[in-house]
């Protein structure tokens, strides 16, 4: 294969870099995707690249979801408040949630396993990647990067270590998202109460139905953060590893068997 060919004009690519961001597949566990898509539709298809797909489900799921009213019925669920669920759950929303819930966790499962069989062939068949890519907006490119560094951003606000690890898509996303339903939630004024020990505003103040919307997207920000950070550090690896073989690797040496 020529060292010069773009990644454009490969059968199977293992990854395209561009200047927002580096798409890469990679072996995952589909399972681990299908518990994603269980936490929120559409998380399974972002972890796997599929960023329009993925955004579309998660836009569906926070409208379907505030508009049925679903969390404060999961909330009342719990408490033990079952009298409250009738009289809180919005059915002419609520029906329409199964089918597409389903077919997220459905999706995410059949694209991992897809994409897996795809990953294996790029790497056998030495696929090259472009490790720098520039416009006049933008520059991206390979270096090793701390996966703990991501965590510990996330951990301070989401989307935050995504940008750390130059994906873009999903970091702004994210974060937007997060500001969004921090916003809806009164989560700040739930803090401000609590840190001076005014315990029932709290219970005044927050609104449930959007607060529960951020144990998931908190959790995938820190497992989605450091799993790409170790798979780009890998990538990483792998272009050098091809660029040394094919500009100073002589073909007459004699492998060690």
């Amino acid at each position: 294969m020529d060292k010069n060919q773009s990644s454009k004009n490969i059968r199977r690519p293992l990854a395209f870099v561009s200047t927002i961001a580096t798409n890469h597949i990679h072996l995952r566990n589909p399972w681990v995707t299908v518990w994603l898509s269980a936490l929120f539709p559409g998380f399974g298809q972002i972890f796997l690249g599929s960023y329009v797909k993925g955004f579309l489900l998660i836009i569906w799921e926070i409208v379907i979801n505030v508009e049925s009213k679903l969390n404060l019925a999961i909330l009342y669920s719990f408490t033990g408040q079952f009298n409250l669920i009738k009289e809180t759950v919005n059915i002419r929303w609520l029906l329409l949630y199964a089918a597409t819930f389903v077919y997220a966790i459905w999706d995410s499962y059949r694209s991992t396993v897809d994409l897996n069989k795809f990953a294996i062939l790029a790497q056998r068949n030495h696929a090259s990647v472009v490790p720098f890519k520039m416009d006049a907006l933008e520059i991206n490119y390979f270096d090793k990067r701390n996966p703990w560094v991501a965590v510990i951003w996330s951990v301070f606000m989401p989307g935050l270590g995504h940008l750390y690890t130059h994906r873009l898509p999903t970091g702004f996303f994210v974060l937007i998202w997060w500001i969004a339903i921090t916003y809806f939630s009164h989560l700040m004024e739930g803090v401000h109460y609590t840190a001076i020990g005014a315990f029932e505003q709290v219970k005044i103040s927050v609104d449930p139905q959007w607060l529960l919307f951020m144990p998931s997207i908190y959790c995938f920000s820190i497992y989605d953060a450091y799993v790409h950070t170790v798979e780009y550090n890998k990538l990483f690896e792998y272009e050098q590893a091809m660029y040394l073989n094919s500009m100073y690797q002589s073909k007459n040496f004699k492998k060690p068997i």
